[in-house]
C-alpha cells in the first residue's frame, strides 16, 4: 500500500468527504439496524476524552453521576402533553417481552425526564433537599428517518444533567450557567466557536418553559445544535407531583432544568476542523497527541541509534499521549498520510540527521508547518497550546466571514441559498413567518442571541411587521 484510502475532496462532494473521513479514519461503521452506528475504538477514544473532561468539570461543581433505566412506561410520557407530542414520532416502543404481550407498552429511552422525575417525586420532600442535581452518561434512542454517522443516528450516546430547584430565579441562573459551561467547553477544549441564545417557541425542547442552545457553523455552511440547556419551569413537577415543603411549612411545586450534549459533538469537530486530508483533532480530545515516526535505513544499521534516541525522548513525554509508529511494513510516507487522516496534532520525524544534530523535525497538522527544533528547545505542551490557538482562530474567522446581517427576504434567501452560513435577521417572533421561511428556503431559527441589537424601526424579514428580535437563521443538520 502506498498511501491510506483516498478521501473525496470537500469541494467535490462535501457529504461524501464526511462519510469518507468517518470510514478511513476508522471512527465508526454502520450497525445492522438501519440508522444505528458502531463507534469503533478510535472514535470511542475521542468520546472518552470529551466525557472525562466535561465529567470532571461538572463534578467540580458538586454534581454526581447516576444511572436510570432505559425502559420507560409509555404512560410516563403521556403525563406531560407537550413532551409526548414532541417525541411521539421518534419513539421506539416495546409491546412484547419474554414471549408475551406486555400489559403496558414500554418506551426505549428517548430522554430521561419522565423516568427521573417519577423518582424525584419520592426523593424530594423538603427545601433542605434542594437544589438537587444529577447527571447520567447513557444511550438514548430516537427513530430518525434521515441519519448520518455521529450527526444524527437512531441510537446515540450523551450526558443529560437534571436539576431540581426552589425558585424560578435559581432555575434561570442555572440554565444560563450550564449553557455558558458548554460554550466554554466547546471553545476551550474543542476549539469551536458558538453562537448562544434562546430557541424559538417552535424549536424549544418539548415541555420546556424555554430552551437555550449552542450553535456551531460547519464548513458546509450548515448549523449544528451542539448542546442545550432548558428551563422546564414547573411543567414536569406538576405532572409528576414533585413538591417540597418550604421554610414556612407550605407545599410548593419545584422548578426544574435539564441540559445535555451528545456524540454529535464528534461530528461537529470533524465538520468544523477537518480538511481534504482527513481529521484535524483538538489536542485535548485527540487519542494520540503526538506521533513519532522513525526514519532509517535498517540495512545501514541506522535503526538502533534512531530508536534509542526516540526512547530517551519519549521518556520525557509521559504526560502526553504519544505513539511511536515503528511498524516496518509501512514506509514513512504511508505513516504520514495515515496519521494525518486520523488528525494527530503533531508529528515528530526522527532520522540519523536528527540524532546527530540533537534535533527533531516537527510537523503541525493544523497548518502543515514543518520546522527543525533543537531537543533542548522542544516544548511540546507549548506547541499543543499554539496548535489550539491557531485552530480556534481559523474557526472564528470562518464563522465571522460566513455570518451576514440581512433585513430583507431576498437578502435572507441569498445568504441561505447562495452564500451559505448564518443570517442575522429581524423577526416578529410569529411562528407563521418561521414556518414560511422553513418551507420556502429550508432555513430554521437557530438562536435568538442574548445580546440583542436595537429593533427600533426594523421590520420582520418575512412579513414586514415590526420586528421584536434579531435571530440567527441557517440550514441545519
Amino acid at each position: 500500500m502506498s498511501t491510506p484510502e483516498k478521501i473525496t475532496k470537500q469541494s467535490e462532494d462535501f457529504s461524501k468527504w464526511y462519510l469518507d473521513v468517518v470510514r478511513v479514519a476508522d471512527l465508526a461503521d454502520y450497525g445492522p439496524v438501519k440508522g444505528t452506528m458502531i463507534i469503533k475504538p478510535y472514535g470511542y477514544a475521542i468520546w472518552e476524552r470529551m466525557q472525562s473532561i466535561f465529567d470532571a468539570r461538572i463534578k467540580a461543581k458538586g454534581i454526581s453521576n447516576a444511572y436510570f433505566p432505559m425502559f420507560i412506561p409509555e404512560s410516563f410520557l403521556s403525563k406531560e402533553k407537550e413532551h409526548v407530542e414532541g417525541f411521539s414520532p421518534e419513539l421506539a416502543v416495546v409491546t412484547h417481552a419474554g414471549g408475551e404481550k406486555l400489559t403496558e407498552s414500554v418506551v426505549v429511552r428517548p430522554t430521561s425526564e419522565t423516568v427521573m422525575y417519577d423518582a424525584f417525586s419520592r426523593w424530594i420532600s423538603s427545601y433542605r433537599d434542594l437544589p438537587y442535581h444529577v447527571n447520567q452518561w447513557c444511550n438514548v434512542v430516537r427513530w430518525e428517518k434521515k441519519t448520518k454517522p455521529f450527526i444524527r443516528t437512531t441510537e446515540f450516546l450523551w450526558q443529560e444533567g437534571h436539576s431540581v430547584l426552589a425558585t424560578e430565579k435559581e432555575t434561570d441562573e442555572l440554565a444560563l450557567g450550564r449553557l455558558e459551561e458548554y460554550r466554554t467547553f466547546f471553545e476551550e477544549i474543542l476549539c469551536t466557536p458558538m453562537y448562544v441564545g434562546k430557541k424559538s417557541e417552535k424549536e424549544k425542547f418539548a415541555g420546556a418553559l424555554y430552551s437555550t442552545a449552542c450553535e456551531a457553523l460547519l464548513k458546509d455552511g450548515k448549523a449544528l445544535q451542539s448542546a442545550t440547556s432548558h428551563n422546564l419551569g414547573q411543567n414536569f413537577s406538576k405532572s409528576f407531583n414533585i413538591q417540597f415543603e418550604n421554610e414556612k411549612g407550605k407545599r410548593e411545586y419545584a422548578w426544574q432544568s435539564s441540559w445535555g450534549m451528545s456524540t454529535r459533538t464528534i461530528g461537529g469537530v470533524i465538520l468544523t476542523h477537518g480538511d481534504d486530508k482527513g481529521l484535524v483533532l483538538p489536542p485535548d480530545i485527540a487519542p494520540v497527541q503526538i506521533v513519532v515516526v522513525p526514519i532509517y535505513n535498517k540495512d545501514k544499521g541506522e535503526d538502533k541509534a534512531v530508536m534509542a534516541y526516540i526512547t530517551k525522548l519519549t521518556e520525557k513525554m509521559k504526560d502526553l499521549r504519544v505513539k511511536v509508529d515503528s511498524r516496518e511494513q509501512y514506509s514513512p510516507g504511508w505513516k504520514f498520510s495515515e496519521w494525518e487522516v486520523k488528525g494527530v496534532p503533531l508529528r515528530l520525524e526522527i532520522g540519523p540527521k536528527e540524532v546527530e544534530d540533537k534535533k527533531v523535525t516537527l510537523v503541525s497538522r493544523v497548518d502543515g508547518g514543518k520546522s527543525s527544533v533543537l531537543l533542548s528547545d522542544l516544548d511540546l505542551n507549548k506547541e499543543l497550546e499554539k496548535f489550539k490557538k491557531i485552530l480556534l482562530e481559523i474557526a472564528k474567522k470562518f464563522v465571522a466571514e460566513n455570518t451576514h446581517e440581512v433585513t430583507s427576504y431576498e437578502g435572507l434567501k441569498n445568504v441561505i441559498e447562495v452564500k451559505k452560513g448564518f443570517a442575522l435577521a429581524p423577526w416578529c417572533e410569529d411562528g407563521k413567518c418561521e414556518q414560511k421561511i422553513k418551507d420556502d428556503i429550508m432555513a430554521t431559527t437557530r438562536v435568538i442571541p442574548f445580546d440583542q441589537k436595537d429593533t427600533k424601526g426594523e421590520k420582520c424579514v418575512c412579513c414586514g411587521k415590526d420586528a421584536k428580535v434579531w435571530v440567527y437563521f441557517a440550514k441545519a443538520y
